[in-house]
């Protein structure tokens, strides 16, 4: 399957190209009990906000056995857009997105429509396709209006650089905090390779508070990152993977 992308042109002036916030954030841990990968089984036990980490839809997990389905295609609407900062939340690098509704970037699925809210990295794969993880993961986290949860987990494979992750590896900060961006301009769709075929399941937020009913499309074609990349980013995280979930009985489906 490929991709269907409509990449809308940036306007030349500053003042046009959809920033992250043009208000501007200041960095707040987003978790009020810290935790860390080494202890992930205790998720749970750390703070009642964190109750779903033992549920029985989590991600991540091994996709084995999926069910070819007639799934519809993914559509990415991506623009180009100013990166206003790039944070270090104390366990990956993430960009934030805080588009108005109905502007940014968008995931159609269907009928569905899901806007961009964030992205952000993880190494090695939380992933597992058959058995085989990959060198790095990024997941594209999009939202509905009705706040329904997609996430589009994107393989990382050793091979060459990747230009919008070499723009946001330059502003990353060293240690948990947020660096402000000038003049930087990225697209997300550098972040997804042109062929979309994908596994779908049901799943959660793979870190605390691990919420569930969280549509997952695992897409099957990787995208290349320099082995330079790879390690820039292992330096800060070299392990910053949640353990594999049990299936429990959920189906995967994969599309034609």
């Amino acid at each position: 399957m490929k991709a269907a992308f409509l990449v809308v042109a940036a306007v030349v002036s500053p003042a046009g190209l959809q920033a992250q916030d043009a208000a501007g954030e200041h960095y707040v841990s987003p978790w009020r009990t810290p935790w860390t990968y080494e202890d992930a089984k205790h998720w749970s036990d750390l703070d009642p906000e964190y109750a779903a980490c033992k549920g029985t839809e989590q991600s991540p997990i091994d996709i084995r056995n999926a069910q070819r389905a007639d799934l519809p295609a993914l559509k990415f609407e991506s623009k180009s857009g100013l990166l206003k900062s790039v944070i270090n939340n104390g366990h990956t690098i993430r960009v934030n997105y805080h588009d108005a509704p109905g502007s940014g970037n968008f995931l159609i699925v269907g009928d569905k429509r899901y806007q961009l809210t964030q992205f952000h990295f993880h190494r090695p794969s939380e992933e597992y396709i058959q058995g085989k993880l990959y060198d790095m993961v990024v997941h594209l986290m999009y939202r509905m209006s009705d706040g329904k949860v997609a996430g589009v987990a994107v393989l990382l494979q050793a091979g060459s650089a990747n230009p919008t992750i070499e723009k946001i590896w330059q502003h990353m900060p060293k240690s948990e905090g947020q660096e402000e961006v000038a003049r930087v301009e990225i697209n997300p769709a550098g972040l997804l390779p042109d062929a979309t075929a994908y596994y779908m399941y049901m799943g959660s937020l793979t870190a605390p508070p691990c919420t569930e009913s969280v549509t997952w499309f695992v897409l099957k074609t990787p995208l290349d990152i320099s082995a330079e990349q790879i390690d820039a980013f292992a330096k800060l995280y070299p392990h910053d993977v949640r353990p594999l979930q049990p299936l429990n009985g959920r189906v995967v489906k994969e599309s034609q």
